[in-house]
């Protein structure tokens, strides 16, 4: 493997946003971690995913989240010392195509790509899911629903919006809906173990009635709820000391993502003892709990911040796609119209509006097909977890030959690679075993087919990339 001439190197990190048209140095610690975070979508989990991982993993809930958490750390180690060696719009992709060969970055960006769209289309879906879910809460006498499309174009169409118009602001946004969301399910988890009294659920720290075999299934539904929490590295240049801050929000996010997941799998899992509903059949667990310890107020407001939670990682995954789409315009894979920045706001407005469309058409077509919303969560996310198990493990694959080339080299920083590497095949192994209906069983195949699309138009667009003077990148 060879290090290519042009490199994240190249361009210092204090004016890499310059160079793409950004603005520099505009977001400080907090506002970075909030677009991992708000990727992330940590206050959606309790409700929409962990109810699912309970399905399947039982008493053992809260264990595959530590197992989730391990692996997570270890994606986040590797990227975390790559953002240390470059800062670039092009996040995980610019990290593998920069070290290695090109057919390995371009799956690189490919995958990413529709890692961070899908991701945000499946949202969207959740979004939905959740709108109708208040508005049967609420309006119940109206007899009626908002139409699924409109609720949708609303949705991508103000996050694309916001994104447009001040990355700092869809910052500062983010932050704040995902701090008041994750305290008031903080405070209800405080309040029922206050209620039931502090005791350690035995069934669960002995995983009783738990079956290895659907421990598999159920990690990979768990690492759906950590995907998006590197997306911090989208941002390079516009992030103050980029190579300090964005490290170090990638490794609080998976942390951070990590105990809290833990902490509601356990406290779940707990509160439904004795309930006639059983936490896999709920279709609002954390308002259920609420109810039960006499705080019914805070599950509504949990409810309202989980929608408004679903529109944040809307806004973070059109954040993170539009960058990645920049990159890629850059490297030539794309046409050049989508690397150009609004001159007033400083934000990629081709770019962001292609995502924001893809995200809708996605969905509506799907909504056209009778799919609820929270099977648009579950379907395009399943296809999500592919982009981003290709984009970690090729960096995790690429960071060793990186460091060797910038004179770091480190045995131990080899193995956590390799060992990265092989937990995210095992991964997409157990995914690819866990195909419960004939529709998850397609999504392995739609996300090949896709790469090879991708490869294919690499292979077009290569004579004129070649031709091409490359445009020197952050």
């Amino acid at each position: 493997m060879t290090i290519p001439t042009t490199t994240a190197g190249d361009v210092s990190p204090t004016s890499s946003a310059e160079v793409y048209g950004l603005h520099s140095g505009v977001l400080g610690p907090l506002e970075t971690l909030a677009q991992s975070v708000s990727a992330m979508a940590p206050s959606t989990s309790p409700s929409l995913t962990i109810p699912l991982v309970f399905a399947l993993a039982g008493n053992g809930t809260w264990f595959v989240y530590l197992l989730a958490t391990i692996a997570t750390f270890l994606v986040g180690f590797c990227v975390s010392r790559f953002a240390r060696l470059s800062a670039s719009p092009g996040s995980l992709y610019t990290y593998a195509a920069d070290t290695l060969p090109r057919g390995f970055g371009v799956v690189a960006a490919w995958g990413l790509l529709l890692a961070y769209v899908a991701t945000g289309a499946s949202v969207a879906g959740g979004g939905l899911y959740y709108i109708n879910v208040l508005w049967q809460q609420f309006l119940p006498w109206l007899h009626f629903t908002p139409p699924p499309l409109l609720t949708l174009a609303v949705l991508c169409g103000v996050a694309a919006f916001v994104a447009y118009r001040d990355v700092k602001l869809s910052a500062e946004m983010m932050l704040w809906i995902e701090v008041v969301s994750v305290s008031l399910i903080l405070i209800v988890l405080a309040v029922l173990v206050f209620h039931f009294g502090f005791q350690f659920d035995l069934d669960q720290f002995r995983l009783k009635g738990v079956s290895i075999a659907s421990l598999g299934p159920a990690l990979v539904l768990a690492m759906f709820t950590f995907v998006g929490f590197e997306s911090a590295t989208t941002l390079g240049g516009e992030a103050r000391e980029p190579m300090k801050t964005i490290p170090r929000a990638v490794l609080q996010s998976a942390i951070l993502g990590g105990v809290f997941f833990m902490v509601c799998s356990y406290s779940e899992v707990l509160g439904f003892r004795g309930e006639s509903t059983m936490l896999s059949e709920s279709t609002s667990p954390l308002h259920q709990l609420a109810t039960r310890v006499g705080i019914s107020p805070l599950g509504v407001g949990i409810d309202i911040g989980a929608a408004v939670a679903m529109f944040a990682c809307i806004l973070a995954c059109t954040t993170a796609a539009a960058r990645v789409l920049m990159k890629m315009a850059r490297s030539h894979l794309l046409p050049e119209i989508f690397e150009r920045t609004s001159s007033r706001h400083r934000t990629p407005g081709a770019a962001i509006a292609l995502t924001a469309i893809v995200m809708f058409t996605t969905t509506a077509a799907l909504a056209l097909r009778g799919a609820s919303g929270s099977e648009m969560y579950d379907w395009i996310g399943s296809l999500s977890v592919f982009g981003f198990l290709t984009a970690y493990a090729l960096v995790a694959l690429a960071l060793p030959f990186a460091r060797r080339a910038s004179g770091q080299h480190s045995h131990l920083v080899a193995a956590i690679s390799v060992v990265t590497v092989i937990v995210m095949i095992l991964i997409v192994i157990f995914d690819l075993r866990s195909a419960t209906d004939a529709i998850h069983a397609r999504i392995p195949w739609i996300y090949l087919g896709y790469i090879v699309l991708g490869l294919g138009w690499y292979l077009v667009r290569r004579k004129k990339m070649m031709a091409l003077t490359p445009r020197q990148s952050a």
